[in-house]
């Protein structure tokens, strides 16, 4: 009986055991045929083919309806490894002139997993971008012999001049992160790189669109499945009109030529960019095509730097052109009026502390301060709001309103222009002085900031803002380069007024100061007739020789037009920075330089500096 017993269990067990393996394999065919896609997908790979359809990138165009990039047919070739049968090798890269080492290695980098995590034998890989057409057509004729490879039509940017390099941006293809983070892209797409092509991607790139073709076994083509019931049309991207002007860029970027620095025009009551250059730029033109890495492998290593924008991303001192802020907080803080006076004989000077100045009448007060730019006025004017205990409990107080009017100003942080990579400047607070003086801090230890030196710093846009907002009465809108996108509405930050602390009705005063410095002041290079236009001049004090600086709007009583200029080691204000900023100023508001004009900017534009022995 006990025999029987075991053989019973026994079969129990193998019965258990012959049950579990059935269950297994039921569990493991459901989640084979019913969860997961990997079977059906091979399926599919093998039934049909799915072409995805390129959209057209939207088209770019100037404030005046200029085209500026368009798109133009470019060509892939792709291979698929699965189909690869009796390919006559030598002939195919002959055909479309490469080595068979080229071939070799862009077949191992096709199976690479570490370059390419998406390969697949059963979908297309890309083997060459953007092949000229009279290889691509050379190609098509014998595609014939060279099974798996198969072409393919996109498109690729084209440029209409050779401006605006660092604001359009660039395209290029996508690289593993571009894919990890988007399922809208896959190896060999192409995406918006830098400028207003990265910004504003999303509406640029379209949406694909997809055809399924049927096959047989042997994988030929036998026609649309469903006759193209299942297919999705490709939709194009918006096109973008931009708030720039092309022949006031292009003059921005003439006058830079073998400079270093930036020009950047403001419209205040749009807060729309008129122009923004950067100093060293490149011609867009010449990163489209087989040379494109060559070409930017060339700009990287220009000790000059090409590929910095420099007007987002240069963080200068703003020198004198910083003074007007240092008049609005003085005023609004009830630290002065517009007629107190302060001594200055050739500069600041007050217990042992000096910074100097040059040769003007004393006492002065504001307007003229800002006329003549008067160091020792605003060296006061911060001196007594520092050393304020009735309207300021500490010192750090004092300092943090101060911040707090500049950063309103639209100082210290991002404006939030609408391209990558802008910068914050600098504005210290207290806790920063703490740091740098552990001994303690006073007015007099950081009084340069009073005239945009010391630790403050600004980029050209934050100081071209800053003559918006004061052509505007105290408020600017946040600065942008999309003036509309088809069939979109703007974010609206690049529609909302932002205000500054500063009272409005100070801001007269400091627009007449300004007016002054170009009647009979600092700024006397940029009185042209007709324009009433207001300016400060900014000599920005360096290790080496000084940077040239000038901020300034016009007309006067209707401003159209805000501009900033910042020349690297240009010396003087009026050196460089007031003639290129009436030349901009000119052509703007007269739709074009007059003749003596046209023959300043071309000397202008001749004009080169040296930086460390490199010049352009």
């Amino acid at each position: 009986m006990a025999l029987d017993h075991t053989f019973e269990k026994r079969k129990l067990v193998i019965g258990g055991v012959a049950v579990a393996i059935v269950v297994i394999y039921l569990i493991r065919l459901f989640f084979l045929q019913v969860s997961s896609d990997d079977y059906k997908l091979r399926a599919d790979s093998n039934a049909f083919r799915k072409e995805v359809m390129f959209p057209s990138r939207g088209l770019i165009y100037d404030r005046n309806g200029k085209l500026l990039v368009y798109n133009e047919p470019s060509y892939n070739i792709l291979v698929t490894m699965q189909e690869q049968h009796g390919v006559d090798t030598l002939g195919f890269c002959s055909t479309i002139g490469i080595t068979k080492e080229e071939y070799i290695k862009r077949m191992e980098d096709i199976k690479n997993p570490a370059k390419n995590p998406s390969y697949s034998r059963n979908t297309p890989q890309l083997f060459l971008s953007q092949v000229p057409a009279e290889i691509y057509a050379q190609f098509c004729e014998k595609q014939f012999r060279f099974n798996g490879f198969k072409g393919e039509q996109r498109s690729a940017r084209r440029y209409t001049m050779g401006i605006g390099a660092h604001l359009l941006g660039d395209v290029g293809e996508v690289n593993q992160n571009d894919i990890d983070s988007s399922s809208f892209y896959a190896p060999g797409d192409y995406i918006g790189k830098l400028g207003v092509e990265r910004s504003y991607e999303r509406q640029l790139r379209g949406e694909k669109g997809i055809h399924i073709r049927l096959r047989d076994v042997r994988g030929r083509d036998k026609g649309p499945y469903e006759n193209g019931r299942f297919d999705r049309e490709a939709k194009p991207g918006r096109n973008i009109t931009l708030s720039i002007d092309a022949d006031l860029q292009a003059l921005a970027e003439r006058l830079l030529e073998g400079k270093l620095g930036a020009i950047v025009a403001i419209d205040p009551k749009t807060g729309e960019v008129l122009c923004m250059a950067s100093g060293p730029s490149y011609d867009p033109r010449k990163l489209v095509g087989p040379e494109r890495s060559a070409t930017q492998m060339s700009l990287q290593n220009d000790p000059l730097k090409p590929l910095l924008n420099r007007a987002i991303m240069g963080c200068y001192p703003p020198g004198s052109t910083f003074k007007p802020t240092q008049g609005l907080i003085g005023l609004q803080e009830g630290i002065i009026s517009p007629n107190v006076a302060f001594p200055c004989s050739r500069g600041f000077n007050y217990k042992g502390q000096h910074l100097g100045c040059h040769g003007h009448g004393s006492p002065i007060s504001l307007v003229p301060a800002l006329a003549t730019s008067c160091n020792a006025y605003f060296c006061w004017n911060l001196l007594r709001m520092f050393n304020n205990r009735q309207k300021y409990p500490s010192q750090h107080d004092a300092m943090t309103r101060w911040k707090d009017h500049l950063v309103a100003m639209g100082y210290g942080y991002r404006l939030g222009v609408d391209l990558p990579g802008e910068k914050r400047g600098m504005i210290p607070n207290a806790e920063y002085y703490d740091k740098c003086y552990p001994r303690g801090w006073n007015a007099l230890s950081v009084i340069s900031i009073s005239i945009g030196q010391g630790e403050v710093t600004a980029t050209p846009l934050q100081i071209a803002n800053l003559g918006a907002t004061i052509a505007n009465g105290g408020w600017f809108i946040t600065p942008h380069l999309a003036r509309s996108v088809q069939g979109e509405r703007l974010s609206p930050e690049y529609t909302k007024k932002r205000h500054t602390l500063v009272d409005p009705r100070y801001y007269p005063v400091i627009a007449a100061g300004m007016r002054r410095a170009v009647l009979g002041g600092t700024c006397r290079g940029a009185d042209i007739p007709g324009l009433e236009v207001c300016g400060k001049t900014g000599t920005a004090q360096n290790r080496g020789q000084d940077h040239s600086a000038f901020l300034g709007f016009a007309p006067m009583s209707n401003p159209r037009i805000a501009v900033a200029v910042y020349v690297e080691n240009g010396g003087f204000g009026a050196t460089f920075g007031v003639p290129l900023g009436a030349l901009i100023i000119e052509q703007y508001l007269n739709g074009g330089l007059s003749p003596a004009s046209q023959e300043k900017a071309t000397a202008f534009q001749k004009r080169r500096i040296s930086y460390g022995g490199y010049s352009r």
